[in-house]
């Protein structure tokens, strides 16, 4: 389990729109470094659907040769299909990684819970690995498949040690709360927002996309909480909690991209692969402005 932090990492393209896998080593060692305790590639925030399997494995295998321990992350791997799901997931294991992070099969909607259920059964039969950590991945605001409580119960106690965690991205704090209430269940929040009184109820931290950008603030809120130091998480969880939604006013893939551009000086950085289209600069201005301004970032 990965106590802190862990960042959906952004995943950058060169001029031929490949991954540019200097910039991403680069930028998975910066989060490692400023207060992330995992980085979990290919996620939403990834652009995980817009990248090949053989694209995935070799962008993990680059990270790690760079000298990021494959322990502390927990790649994306969940695709509509078994095989190439098993694939996935079998190599990222071989690889060391800490787990996987699973999404259900999300083409086909209206899927009775016995589908899904049937669905990871077989994965898990597939994969075949005597490491393997699946951490479900419930977003169904995006995928148009959720993970219901009953399924999500009915999985963590017939594969007790391969189901061990999700991440619960719906934004839903009563699901989030009834997820903590499933025994031995890790349960991270896709977003810093209910981050306090989820560690409350025994999360060991969340996923954020803003982690690429807030690290440091994010994760001394985790920090705080873990010391027992409520009141000052609380104080700082109100800036965080404004930085977070004041990104929500803006598509958050391309404006993070455009952010790290301007913050780093990588250009590669505003290389969008179709059919995500670059915000206009006025945007992009108007909000550097109010974090520079405002929350103090050095944009």
């Amino acid at each position: 389990m990965i106590t802190g932090l862990i960042a959906p990492i952004l995943t950058p393209f060169d001029d031929n729109l490949d991954i540019d896998q200097p910039l991403y080593n680069q930028l998975a060692h910066r989060l490692l470094k400023t207060g992330c305790a995992g980085l979990a590639p290919f996620g939403t925030t990834g652009e995980a659907l817009s990248i090949s399997g053989a694209e995935r494995m070799r962008a993990l295998e680059g990270l790690i040769a760079d000298g990021v321990d494959p322990a502390v992350m927990i790649p994306g791997t969940g695709l509509n299909n078994l095989p190439d799901t098993a694939a996935l997931s079998r190599h990222a294991l071989e690889l060391g990684c800490g787990g996987v992070m699973v999404l259900p099969p999300f083409y086909y909607k209206g899927m009775a819970d016995q589908g899904l259920y049937d669905y990871f059964a077989q994965l898990i039969e597939r994969i075949d690995h005597p490491d393997l950590k699946i951490y479900l991945y419930h977003i169904p605001q995006v995928a148009g498949v959720g993970l219901s409580l009953d399924l999500v119960r009915r999985l963590r106690g017939d594969f007790p040690d391969q189901i061990v965690g999700i991440k619960d991205s719906s934004g839903d704090w009563a699901n989030t709360e009834a997820l903590l209430g499933i025994d031995g269940l890790i349960v991270y929040p896709g977003a810093e927002l209910p981050v306090i009184e989820a560690i409350r109820l025994g999360a060991p931290g969340c996923i954020s996309a803003t982690a690429n950008l807030n690290a440091g603030d994010i994760a001394e809120v985790i920090r705080l909480c873990h010391a027992g130091e409520w009141d000052a998480a609380e104080a700082k969880h109100k800036f965080v909690k404004e930085v977070r939604l004041l990104f929500q006013d803006y598509a958050p893939i391309p404006a993070q991209k455009a952010l790290l551009a301007r913050m780093t000086g990588q250009a590669n950085w505003n290389n969008l692969r179709p059919p995500f289209l670059a915000l206009a600069e006025d945007r992009i201005a108007q909000l550097a402005s109010k974090l520079t301004t405002d929350y103090g970032f050095a944009i």
